[in-house]
């Protein structure tokens, strides 16, 4: 099934798809599902970032052929940093543009969604705290990656993590095409049999070390491919069984001017 969260009569709702049409829930769908309401038309809501999480954990290096390409040696165990909230926007939101950088890349990456507290839990479990899966881009200023040695700087601005469209639950994320096009050329692709630490391993590391939530967003990490944007560039993530998720770029200078 796919959950969303999207705007409609001023007012921020969970909702899920059917045959079509938006059905509106009553509250997050993580334990239970509670339809609200009659369904609605599609083109009369506007889509949001379908999680609220209350941290992102990241995944670096966790494709070969991108270690490769960044000269760095494989990872013996996950490499992990973490994104705030704040960075989150949602499909077709703009991607801003730091002042402070002169080179911010695209990286498409499947996230996962939590949908149960987890806390050190064996990966023969781990799908059982996964509630499913969506789009990501995480978004980094590489120059600043570069400069500071570490990552939190260049992984945090505003408006760096794109999530969308909504969340598939009913997907087996063991070997799923991911591309990323940019202007409609494709840029990135690769599928995620080639992750080097599956999905069971991630959510086991990450939840021996920090208490995951529901709506928690894990980002898997990105294939080889990675390159610079600019403003105007259209970015689209698109991972089988889910969907497509766009994002426009727009330079820090035309946001202020407005």
């Amino acid at each position: 099934m796919r959950f969303c969260r999207f705007f409609y009569m001023d007012k921020v709702r969970w909702g899920m798809l059917e045959d079509g049409r938006m059905q509106s829930l009553s509250a997050p769908p993580y334990y239970r599902v509670v339809k609200e309401g009659d369904p609605l038309p599609l083109e009369e809501v506007n889509l949001l970032a379908p999680a609220e999480p209350s941290k992102i954990v990241c995944l670096g290096l966790n494709y070969a052929d991108h270690a490769r390409e960044m000269g760095v040696d494989l990872p013996k165990e996950p490499v992990i940093f973490l994104k705030p909230p704040s960075s989150v926007v949602g499909p077709g939101d703009r991607i801003i543009l730091p002042s402070v950088s002169r080179r911010v890349d695209y990286e498409a990456e499947l996230a996962i969604i939590i949908g149960r507290e987890a806390y050190e839990i064996p990966k023969e479990r781990a799908f059982d705290y996964v509630f499913g899966y969506t789009c990501a881009n995480d978004v980094t200023a590489r120059d600043l990656q570069k400069k500071d040695g570490q990552w939190t700087r260049s992984k945090s601005f505003n408006t760096f993590c794109p999530l969308g469209p909504w969340i598939e639950t009913e997907l087996d994320p063991a070997n799923l095409s991911i591309q990323l096009k940019k202007n409609g050329e494709i840029k990135q692709k690769s599928t995620t049999a080639n992750l080097i630490f599956k999905v069971p391993e991630i959510v086991a590391f990450i939840s021996s070390i920090m208490t995951l939530l529901p709506g928690d967003v894990i980002l898997t990490g990105t294939p080889a491919g990675v390159g610079p944007v600019k403003p105007g560039d259209i970015l689209e993530v698109s991972i089988e069984g889910i969907g497509i998720l766009t994002n426009p770029v727009q330079g820090m200078k035309n946001v202020l001017a407005k």
